[in-house]
């Protein structure tokens, strides 16, 4: 597990870019899904991202919570939005679900401090 949430996105772009270099047509087929998904139709891009962190969180992975922590903070939710959403996966995925719900709630404070710290 990581707590420098903002450090892994970073990293992973690094390597993301890396594997569009190698496999372009999949990733941009992948792209353009995400594209597609993320698209506010009936559900807004927020409440798109509060999903993508609640099924990053049922499905343990960390690389998950700390790209949708990020999207769903840039998408204006609030940190009660997160606990809520957290809450409702944690009820649906019971203890593995908590330990996971502790880091999705650590990456969104660490990306929120992030973005309001001063830049230099």
């Amino acid at each position: 597990m990581t707590t420098e949430w903002p450090e892994l996105t970073k990293t992973l772009n690094g390597w993301i870019k890396e594997l569009r270099a190698g496999s372009p047509d999949v990733m941009r087929a992948f792209s353009g899904m995400a594209q597609a998904a993320l698209a506010p139709k009936a559900l807004d891009t927020k409440t798109k991202e509060l999903i993508a962190l609640a099924i990053g969180v049922a499905v343990r992975c960390d690389d998950c919570v700390a790209f949708h922590a990020k999207a769903a903070l840039e998408q204006g939710a609030t940190r009660e939005e997160i606990a809520e959403t957290l809450a409702m996966t944690v009820y649906m995925g019971a203890g593995p679900s908590v330990m996971y719900a502790s880091h999705a709630l650590a990456a969104f404070d660490a990306f929120a401090k992030a973005k309001s710290a001063p830049q230099s």
